[in-house]
This record gives C-alpha cells, sequence and structure tokens, in this order.
C-alpha cells in the first residue's frame, strides 16, 4: 500500500507559457526551479502544469521535459485536470479545477502515492475538498490576478483566513501574489488561520528573470517564517 503524500511546498509555481517574455516555458522553469534550488531545501517549490488549450500529445511531451526539470530541481510536478498524463508522465500528483472530477474518483485513479490539489473559492469548496480528501487547496482569488482576468470577486486576507479554518488541510493563496504581498499574508496569518503558502503565476512566469523573481518570491516566504 502506497504512503500518502503530504503537501509540504511553500510556494506553487502555476504554468502558462504565453506570460513567458523569452525562451520557452520549459526554458522558465527551468530557470525558475533551478534558482529555488540554490536558496531553498529540495521540495519547497511545487510545479502545476496548467496548459489547457495543449491536446494531449503536445502535453504529454511537455510534461515529460518539465518531469525532468522538476526531478533534477527536487520538485514536486502535479499536472492540470489530465489525470491519464499526469500518470503516463509519473508526475507526482494531479491538480483538480473547481468543474473537474471529484477528489474521491480521482483518488481511486491515481492511489494514495499521487497528491490531489484541489482549486476553491470559498471556505465551504476547502472544507467540501478537505473532506472527500483532497492533500491540499488553492484558494483565491486574494487579489485581483497579474495574469488573467477573473469573474469573482478578490477574497482578501478575511477571506483567506476564513479558507485556512475551514478544512484542515493546507491551503495556499492564488491571486495577484507579490513578493511583497507574500510576505504579508504570511507574517499578519491570524492564530490557526496561517496559509501553508502561496502559489502564482504571473510574477514568476511573466517576469523579465525567472529567476531573480523566484529568489525574491522565496525570500519573502522566508523572512515571513521567521
Amino acid at each position: 500500500m502506497a504512503i500518502r503524500r503530504r503537501a509540504s511546498f511553500r510556494f506553487y509555481l502555476i504554468t502558462d507559457r504565453k506570460l513567458v517574455r523569452s525562451g520557452t516555458l520549459a526554458d522558465a522553469c527551468e530557470a525558475a526551479l533551478l534558482a529555488a534550488s540554490e536558496v531553498a531545501p529540495p521540495g519547497s517549490v511545487a510545479l502545476q502544469v496548467r496548459e489547457k488549450d495543449l491536446e494531449g500529445r503536445a502535453l504529454y511531451d511537455l510534461c515529460v521535459k518539465l518531469r525532468e526539470i522538476c526531478t533534477r530541481c527536487g520538485a514536486p510536478m502535479l499536472v492540470n485536470d489530465r489525470i491519464d498524463i499526469a500518470l503516463a508522465a509519473r508526475a507526482d500528483g494531479v491538480h483538480l479545477p473547481s468543474d473537474s472530477i471529484g477528489v474521491a474518483m480521482a483518488r481511486k485513479l491515481v492511489g494514495d502515492g499521487m497528491l490531489i490539489g484541489v482549486s476553491t473559492h470559498s471556505p465551504p469548496d476547502v472544507a467540501a475538498a478537505a473532506k472527500e480528501g483532497a492533500d491540499f487547496a488553492v484558494f483565491g482569488p486574494i487579489f485581483d490576478p497579474i495574469s488573467k482576468s477573473f469573474a469573482l470577486r478578490a477574497r482578501g486576507k478575511a477571506g483567506l483566513d476564513a479558507a485556512c479554518r475551514a478544512g484542515g488541510i493546507p491551503v495556499y493563496a492564488l491571486g495577484g501574489i507579490t513578493a511583497d504581498r507574500a510576505r504579508d499574508l504570511m507574517t499578519d496569518a491570524g492564530a490557526g488561520a496561517r496559509a501553508a503558502g502561496v502559489a502564482g503565476i504571473g510574477a514568476i512566469l511573466g517576469a523579465d528573470s525567472p529567476a531573480d523573481a523566484m529568489r525574491a518570491m522565496l525570500a519573502a516566504l522566508n523572512s515571513a517564517r521567521r
């Protein structure tokens, strides 16, 4: 029987190849993850491959390439929604959008050896994800997103606190997360309501230097933990 994995990372990097300013998505992810491996313990950053418009073969090929980079840099890799590709590419987990199949069904497919993350937008969403057996939840938007428009209103710090209290699983804040905001969110957490970390897309992949942006993000998270 596989041992159930734990979500122990502090930053959750979510991909969007359309935001990369120079080179390929793989180049940007490699630069960011190598920078993370230089300044933080292995496993501090996880990568979610979220390229919804790619067809199956292209997505699989990308995941295989990113799997090698993640392994070399000590970063868990998860695949958004596509459980078949997550299994084929030997990912560390799968991330379920709010409209995807349920956690219970996903668990039957991937077993206990893979992480299951869930996108959530309210404290009841987090509670439901925890009850169904998710390993962690991404909650947002906390602020107006940097990289894309979003129909839901920003939840703010109060919304994040409520989400963290709702389900007893690690919660990661998403939406408009900069290094300064990450530091503030983690520093100002109330008793029993601290987020496990933060998630981001544009703050890293949309930066002129994904490596420098990752170093700044991890420095902010590290200073908040002291």
